[in-house]
């Protein structure tokens, strides 16, 4: 399950594998509103968070590492989002994985400057959605639980490769 959270929308997406297969689950968003506390949007998220995660019990959860602001109260209130997205997993038990923008984007298209809308492009195309998921917060998620599904399949080739994690060095026997 990938999470691409916001104090006005997060969006969340959920895949499954099968074989070497890619197969969409569920998407869509916790809207919050600008008539409510910060701190009762922040609820709104972990709650609606929470009740995913209680009715899909996925995997993992995979946020984006790092994020960007265009000032330090929306990269403060993001990192609030992120928190609370954060708990809503661990509290269930799920472990979170976090990738960078530029891994989910190599991922997911193959070149690390993707444009959103190419993202958004391949999310549906893997999936083989009819249309591109909606709000593009889900589509964001998606990518995220690709590109982990990406990962953790490297890693599994290197594992069995005898190829230490992270360094493209052979284990020495």
């Amino acid at each position: 399950m990938g999470i691409d959270p916001g104090t006005v929308t997060s969006g969340y997406g959920i895949v499954d594998e099968e074989g070497h297969r890619i197969f969409y689950v569920d998407s869509g968003a916790i809207n919050t509103t600008s008539k409510l506390s910060f701190p009762d949007r922040l609820k709104k998220i972990y709650d609606g968070l929470e009740i995913v995660i209680s009715q899909r019990r996925p995997d993992a959860v995979v946020l984006e590492s790092i994020f960007f602001a265009k000032n330090a109260q929306s990269a403060l209130k993001l990192g609030h989002a992120r928190g609370v997205a954060v708990l809503a997993a661990v509290k269930l038990g799920v472990p979170v994985f976090e990738y960078t923008p530029l891994e989910i984007k190599q991922s997911v298209v193959g070149y690390g400057l993707a444009e959103k809308g190419q993202v958004q492009q391949m999310v549906k195309t893997l999936l083989k959605l009819e249309v591109v998921p909606k709000p593009h917060d889900a589509s964001d998620a998606l990518a995220a639980a690709i590109c982990h599904i990406h990962s953790s399949r490297m890693r599994e080739a290197a594992k069995g490769a005898g190829i230490r994690p992270g360094t493209g060095v052979k284990r020495q026997k």
